[in-house]
């Protein structure tokens, strides 16, 4: 005879979060799909790992550089607790090579505007075929997705 949680199991699908509860293994389906889950969490990691990286050219340009590697230690704690979990979110959704094209396209999505409105990095044409380039590379990903 099957027990609950075998047979709850029969049924799980992935984006499904299990729960323990009181010895037996529950299943939560999540009301988002597990692909924007992904986005949404690597974006916010992605605007996180562009300060990190990038904000202390401008903000702390005169001060050592071991000041600037600590702060940017910091910030990019709150990256990696938003990005691991969407990798781990994502991963069961997608292959390897195509959360890694996600994660590229929204980095240049997140770097662009943050080039131009906080560094004020003069916005040129190369910009948009350098996006164009990330789409193509994007549909060669996900156009054998099952």
């Amino acid at each position: 005879m099957l027990t609950l949680a075998m047979r709850k199991a029969a049924f799980y699908q992935p984006g499904d979060v299990r729960i323990p509860y009181n010895g037996a293994v529950r299943f939560r389906t999540s009301i988002m799909p597990a692909s924007l889950q992904t986005l949404i969490l690597l974006t916010c990691s992605n605007v996180f790992m562009t300060f990190a990286w990038y904000a202390h050219l401008k903000d702390m340009n005169n001060k050592p550089w071991m000041i600037a590697a600590f702060a940017s230690w910091g910030i990019a704690l709150f990256e990696y607790l938003l990005q691991v979990p969407a990798n781990r979110i994502g991963y069961t959704v997608m292959s390897l090579p195509q959360l890694k094209i996600m994660q590229e396209v929204i980095a240049l999505a997140v770097f662009m505007p943050f080039a131009v409105l906080y560094m004020k990095v003069e916005l040129k044409w190369d910009f948009l075929w350098a996006a164009l380039c990330m789409v193509g590379a994007v549909y060669f990903m996900f156009r054998s997705h099952p």
